[in-house]
């Protein structure tokens, strides 16, 4: 009876073999001593007996037994050797009692390579064992700066607060994010019960994984439960019977796949042509035509209110548009002063039991629950105001307002008249960074001479207004829209004269453009959605000039030469014929982030753009600078050394 699974474990060695031969692949086991020749060591360190994860034992210390395997650990040896034979007495005391001795075995970064029991590993191969014992010898690299070596020593940090080996993540800060998602401070360490949860939950997570092709995706069981612990939360995860899992990991599916694509996210620059004739209405419409109610309900959720906030007064005004433009074809409601963290949840599902077909949440911090809502809702579509968020479940909109940036910049440069300019930035998080240098830039233009004085109003301690006043700064770039408690002049592009505010500009957000588009293109059917299709990407709208949404409001005091700039400057980026990070470009310090003079920076690059223009006075707050206002946000959107720090 042994034999003959020997038979079969020979078979599945010859077909692993003729696998990796045919791919160009090392067909045998890999050999740690030939690694090592090629490594730096800093250390080693005697774990004492600990369980070793099967699926990460890949090889032998030495050289020896190399031949007699393939790499998938299965025979390669014929059935009349020895080796067989011996294979064959372990597989039948497998078969009885079950193979208990500890194998001896050395660990290089979270890979087990054996020195002693190569034939029990590969009999417990055999049966899908998940975890063996082993005396377990630890060889640490030194630290480089590869990817790889950083994530191993961030592995060392979790292993040193769980003792847990069988996790493992292929992108950095995965660790840390792990340890957060769990509820876990970070330097907690884990307790037995602790430990014992999430092994439980791991390994059937794993079984359902499998079974929906994971092990096919080139990324680990670790990324995928991150992946679905952003949707389900821990403490719920735990409780999951089998068959719940199954059903959850088969809803964020596209959540976890997407973790494959090197290129997750799909950008839409511009929008797609309306199309008003009723025969192309998408069949969500037409249910509604049919049944005699052509409303499509459309939910918008804020954080904060129209009063207290302009930010919700502007897309509150957006969906006033949205009503006129549509009429009787939209009914729209609005659920404001929602606490992201506390109320999030309960504010999207009202929105969703009160008809809502089309949800849109106006800030990033909603993301989250947006996300839970629209895998538990796949017929409801939810928008979430944010860049670069790469959810396949969750569309993203923002405005390219660095274009705007660029024009208020060129009439900063025309207006002031000592060279100095005071910018006020908010949060250091994606595309504000580029507001910043296309407002350099377009000031520079005019004015080579022009310096941008630099101020963050979420960094702790700073007095902006006593900097400006100090530094003799008069024309000062403040806030795009007027903030409700604060001063109701110093808003936009505006100087101080002789202790009067004269205001000169500002970007204008006009999200009713978007609403009404988005809309539209869902009545008419341009709304391109594939539920569940494999390989799905994020989507993220970041629209422009070019249509409307963003746009610059400009004062009559300005000197005519300066208007007729700023209007030729308008119609070539409406047109895209400019682009405001076209040509050679310097970051502070003289460095040259983009040499070719007829090169134009990637979207891409522009979103997370973490460096300043060459004529900016200052820098990018780092995290531990902010006030605790501004850290939520930039955990989940920040650039540069503003982003969250990656410990455990």
């Amino acid at each position: 009876m042994s034999m003959e699974e020997y038979k079969k474990a020979l078979k599945m060695g010859q077909k692993n073999f003729r696998a990796c031969v045919s791919k160009g692949q090392y067909p045998y086991l890999q050999v740690l001593d030939a690694i090592l020749e090629h490594t730096e060591v800093g250390s080693t360190v005697p774990l004492g007996l600990v369980d070793i994860p099967m699926d990460f034992i890949v090889g032998t210390k030495t050289a020896g037994r190399t031949s007699a395997f393939a790499s998938n650990f299965m025979p390669l040896l014929g059935e009349d050797t020895e080796f067989a034979h011996k294979w064959a007495n372990l597989c039948q005391a497998q078969m009885d009692e079950g193979i208990r001795d500890p194998i001896i075995a050395y660990e290089f970064m979270n890979r087990f390579y054996v020195v002693e029991g190569n034939k029990r590993v590969s009999v417990l191969k055999y049966f899908g064992a998940a975890r063996v014992p082993g005396t377990v010898t630890r060889v640490i690299p030194k630290r480089t700066n590869t990817k790889e070596n950083r994530i191993y020593f961030e592995f060392l940090d979790f292993y040193t607060l769980t003792q847990i080996n069988y996790l493992w993540f292929t992108e950095e800060g995965r660790f840390a994010d792990f340890v957060a998602i769990t509820g876990k401070a970070p330097g907690e360490r884990w307790t037995t019960e602790d430990k014992k949860a999430l092994a439980s939950l791991y390994f059937r997570f794993c079984e359902a994984f499998n079974a929906h092709g994971g092990d096919r995706l080139p990324i680990t069981a670790g990324d995928a439960l991150l992946a679905f612990l952003k949707v389900y939360p821990y403490r719920k995860a735990l409780d999951m019977g089998t068959e719940e899992l199954r059903t959850s990991l088969h809803r964020v599916w596209n959540e976890i796949t997407v973790l494959t694509q090197p290129d997750a996210l799909e950008l839409s620059m511009e929008p797609a042509p309306y199309r008003e004739d009723v025969t192309s209405l998408s069949s969500l419409a037409k249910r509604f035509l049919a049944g005699g109610t052509p409303r499509l309900k459309v939910g918008f959720v804020h954080e904060k209110d129209a009063v207290t906030s302009m930010w919700t007064y502007g897309h509150e005004f957006g969906r006033g548009e949205l009503e006129k433009a549509l009429g009787d074809r939209v009914e729209t409601v609005c659920y404001d002063n929602v606490n992201p963290e506390t109320d999030g949840e309960a504010a999207i599902e009202r929105a969703v039991a009160d008809g809502c077909d089309v949800i849109f949440t106006t800030t990033p911090k909603l993301i989250d629950p947006a996300l839970k809502a629209a895998v538990t809702h796949p017929n409801v579509k939810i928008l979430n105001c944010s860049l670069r968020m790469t959810h396949p479940s969750v569309r993203t909109y923002y405005g390219r307002i660095h274009e705007a940036k660029y024009l208020i910049g060129a009439i900063a440069g025309a207006m002031a008249d000592d060279n100095k300019i005071g910018y006020v930035a908010t949060y250091p998080t994606y595309g504000m960074t580029a507001a910043i240098n296309a407002f350099a830039l377009g000031a520079k233009m005019v004015n080579p001479r022009a310096q941008i004085y630099l101020q963050w109003t979420a960094e702790k301690g700073l007095d902006v207004e006593r900097y400006f006043q100090e530094n003799g700064i008069s024309v000062i770039s403040s806030h795009d829209i007027r903030d409700p408690k604060g001063a109701p002049e110093k808003f936009g592009l505006y100087q101080v004269i002789n202790g009067e505010i004269h205001n000169y500009a500002m970007p204008f957000w006009n999200w009713g453009e978007f609403y009404v588009r988005i809309v539209r293109s869902i009545l008419d059917g341009t709304w391109k959605y594939h539920d569940n299709a494999p390989g799905t990407k994020a989507l993220n709208y970041w629209w422009g000039m070019s249509t409307g949404v963003v746009d610059v409001i400009t004062s009559r005091s300005l000197p005519l030469g300066t208007l007729r700039l700023v209007d030729l400057l308008r119609k070539t980026i409406v047109q895209r014929d400019f682009d405001p990070f076209h040509g050679v470009l310097y970051a502070q310090g003289g460095v040259c982030v983009q040499p070719e003079e007829h090169a134009t920076l990637r979207p891409e690059q522009i979103i997370t753009m973490d460096w300043l223009a060459d004529n900016v006075i200052g820098e990018i707050p780092s995290y531990d600078s902010l006030i605790d206002a501004a850290k939520p946000l930039v955990s989940l959107q920040g650039v540069g050394p503003a982003e969250k720090p990656k410990k455990l």
